[in-house]
């Protein structure tokens, strides 16, 4: 399975008509926002603690390019366990004060991105702005925040040009806000060089936690799905952990998979990379088939990689280890690199626009990208899965809201079946007619 879905990557690059003309401007004109509650059907247990009720933010911008008129929409589900850890404040404090912080965002968007030649610029200014806001909430929260207005300002460009968004590569624009990072090139080329024909089947994966009932929970999906690859989200304390890596692989190898693909998170939980590195020892002295399973690891440490700053080298040589939380600037992508992160668990809720230079940054250094997921729903599922299938992913797609919050993507039934309800262990990924960032779908 993963053998088959590595060897897709190699595929030509597209040569389509180029969309984006050299003299077009883009300008922000207006946006709104709209939030929905939202309880998870299963609760989802991190080592920070238990996400049992999220808030969605769907927004619509309205741009203008060169005078023709359009609106594109984006979601983003405010994950504050996840983005903001702060145990002295409770979820309803902090999920209002998400609330605050993205209308107001709404009412000053034109401010913040101003007009431009490309999206891009519009959307790097907009990253920009949130990651140098001093005021709290923090600043994954922030970028967070910032997400579904950068997915629909790409998406309405993209509604206003009739094209998809990963189209607007085709040509070269200056892009200041980020070319400097590409030496000897461009952040459009940089880009259109990593962008392929779209993969229409991604691998699906199913999160395993350290409690869940392995007969009861993972083995109907892997009768009924055919799922695969399991995410294993684990504590930090390496002998639970270990324990549980073990538990898992055995369960899903006797319930039929021959050759299961694991991932493992903690969360931010590991002390350092020594402790990782022991963790991995252990593992590969307890079962080495169980160790060779490991596909990667999401960050294990504190994701302020400044202060909490280790060397992966070590680790590296043994299992890749991705840089997930603490990825939240371009500064951070300098400090990945000297640090020996084997390369990026991206996530579309830090920003469209920042995600595509950050994978396009990773690729001219060799590093790995994989596409995370923040249980997205609906617009934020979609735009991760057309993100993912046309940019090389070392893991297919990581969409968890049909195993945790399946309702949220009922209006998206039947048409979109084959993304939200996973078969043979893929994800079915729309490659026509899409139009900006899948709005339209």
């Amino acid at each position: 399975m993963l053998g088959v879905q590595c060897s897709m990557f190699d595929v030509q690059l597209k040569q389509s008509d180029s969309a984006w003309g050299l003299q077009m401007r883009v300008e922000v004109k207006e946006s709104d926002v709209q939030f929905i509650d939202h309880i998870l059907a299963v609760p989802l247990h991190l080592s920070s603690g238990i996400v049992r009720e999220v808030t969605e933010a769907r927004v619509t911008v309205g741009v203008e390019v060169d005078g023709q008129r359009a609106e594109g929409r984006g979601s983003i589900l405010l994950s504050d366990l996840w983005a903001w850890k702060d145990d002295s404040k409770s979820h309803e404090v902090k999920d209002a004060a998400l609330r605050d912080y993205t209308s107001g965002m709404a009412s000053k968007l034109p401010d913040l991105c101003g007009s431009g030649e490309h999206p891009l610029s519009l959307g790097l200014r907009l990253h920009e702005a949130v990651v140098e806001d001093s005021a709290e909430p923090p600043v994954l929260a922030r970028s967070m925040c910032s997400s579904p207005f950068d997915a629909a300002l790409h998406d309405a460009v993209g509604q206003a040009l009739q094209v998809h968004a990963l189209h607007l590569y085709d040509e070269d624009v200056s892009i200041p806000e980020a070319d400097a990072l590409f030496e000897g090139s461009s952040t459009t080329r940089a880009i259109r060089s990593i962008i392929h024909d779209p993969i229409p089947e991604l691998m699906a994966w199913w999160i395993v936690g350290m409690s869940d009932d392995l007969e009861e929970t993972v083995r109907p999906i892997i009768d009924e799905h055919g799922f695969q690859c399991f995410k294993l989200k684990l504590m930090g304390n390496n002998e639970e952990d270990v324990a549980q890596t073990l538990r898992v692989y055995r369960g899903v190898k006797d319930f039929g998979v021959e050759v299961p693909i694991l991932t493992l998170d903690t969360n931010e939980a590991n002390p350092d990379s020594a402790n990782v590195l022991e963790f991995l020892e252990a593992l590969e002295e307890a079962d080495a088939d169980a160790y060779a399973a490991v596909f990667y690891l999401e960050q294990p440490t504190a994701r302020d990689i400044e202060t909490h700053a280790f060397d992966w080298r070590e680790v590296a040589t043994r299992k890749p280890v991705f840089l997930d939380e603490g990825l939240t600037s371009i500064e951070t992508l300098r400090l990945a690199e000297e640090q020996g992160w084997s390369g990026l668990a991206l996530k579309t809720c830090k920003g469209h626009s920042f995600a595509l230079v950050a994978a396009a940054w990773a690729n001219e250094r060799d590093l790995q990208v994989a596409l995370q997921d923040l249980t997205n729903t609906g617009y934020a599922a979609i735009h991760a899965a057309l993100f993912a299938s046309s940019i090389p992913m070392i893991n297919g797609v990581e969409i968890n809201s049909p195993q945790f919050m399946p309702d949220a993507n009922a209006e998206w039934l039947p048409r979109m079946e084959g993304l939200f309800e996973v078969k043979d262990g893929l994800h079915q990924v729309p490659t026509k007619n899409v139009v900006g960032l899948g709005a339209n779908l």
